[in-house]
């Protein structure tokens, strides 16, 4: 088997790699053909496709637990850079293709498979987690923080090897990003305004937290005062008992969404592509500070025990104090910190063993 086609399959079977669209067309057409890369091609497609939208699924998941995001969970799980590529592909060229009915290649253009899988799964386990997990924390609030706590420590241990130098400047930005994710947990609410700027400018951050690890956006639009005025819009929507007032402020809000998300992908992917290791050691102290949110001896204060999770002003209980099994949460912390640390050992031999090549 030649070099290039041992290559080829590998570029196939990578649920990672970027889509050869993203080359410039010379370099696409000056490619040597490979016949018989279609079949594999064809038959991981599939695979690739399910392995996505559990993907999303998981991230799904994570958007319903305080202090975690689904920006922490597509680094865990290593298509992070790629969702972000995928997101900052939304531009002119885009635009451009799409007028000219190239459907194709738009496509492609875009990762849209790619991007149709996790956002799938994302809706998917937002939807079929949101009962359990809320469940949890009402009835088993502080095992659930051991277990998602034990998750976040093995998850830093993960990512920070894509660290490649950890040197004067890495160890700011992570010490840097340590300090956001606490400052950002600490703030207090505000009451918000009614202005649409202020709407859109909300929007705008809120979608920003949403794809940094460690940092929630429906935390942030707590914290920006909009949270209750959005949802109870959906939810007035959802019952068709809208107005113009509401429609204008829920468009409003929409675009101020995808403003953000379109911007600050952009620069996302710019910074992982021109200063890897300073963004990624951002990201890895944006993670470590989230975990004071999970911290497990935590209990919520008797005004707001009653409601809903994200609304909740917890207080830490000491260890001398707290009427709980220490050794239980202990446990749960390892044994999750555990768990996360050999699905990642297994998924990165099963990458390995496929990539292989067969005589």
């Amino acid at each position: 088997m030649s070099p290039d086609h041992q290559n080829a399959d590998t570029e196939c079977i990578d649920p990672n790699a970027r889509p050869v669209t993203n080359q410039p067309t010379s370099e696409v057409s000056a490619t040597p053909a490979a016949p018989d890369v279609a079949s594999p091609l064809a038959s991981n497609s599939i695979r690739l496709d399910v392995i996505n939208l559990l993907r999303g699924f998981c991230m799904g998941a994570a958007n319903i637990v305080p202090g975690v995001s689904g920006g922490t969970v597509a680094l865990v799980l290593g298509h992070y850079q790629r969702l972000i590529d995928a997101v900052s592909r939304v531009d002119s060229h885009l635009i451009g293709q799409v007028l000219s009915r190239r459907w194709k290649e738009a496509w492609e253009y875009v990762d849209a498979r790619f991007l149709a899988a996790i956002g799938a799964g994302v809706v998917i386990g937002s939807v079929a987690l949101a009962g359990l997990i809320n469940w949890l924390f009402d009835h088993h609030m502080p095992e659930t923080f051991a277990v998602f706590f034990g998750m976040i420590l093995a998850s830093v241990l993960i990512v920070r090897r894509q660290v490649k130098r950890w040197g004067p400047a890495s160890l700011a930005a992570c010490v840097f990003g340590i300090g956001v994710a606490v400052l950002v947990g600490r703030l207090s609410p505000t009451d918000g305004g009614d202005s649409l700027i202020y709407l859109f400018g909300s929007a705008a951050i809120a979608i920003c937290a949403m794809i940094l690890p460690g940092i929630s956006g429906a935390f942030i639009l707590l914290l920006l005062g909009v949270y209750h005025p959005i949802t109870g819009l959906i939810k007035n929507t959802v019952k068709l008992n809208i107005d113009f007032d509401s429609i204008l402020q829920l468009g409003v809000f929409v675009f101020g969404c995808l403003f953000g998300l379109l911007a600050f992908s952009r620069l996302l992917s710019w910074m992982l592509d021109h200063h890897r290791d300073k963004t990624m050691a951002v990201l890895v102290g944006l993670m470590i500070g989230s975990v004071e949110k999970l911290w497990p001896l935590q209990i919520p204060t008797a005004e707001t025990a009653g409601l809903k999770m994200k609304e909740r002003i917890m207080q830490v209980v000491p260890p001398s104090e707290w009427n709980g099994s220490l050794m239980l949460l202990i446990a749960l912390v390892v044994g999750a910190a555990v768990f996360v640390l050999v699905l990642e050992r297994v998924a990165e031999s099963d990458l390995i063993s496929d990539h292989e090549p067969v005589d």
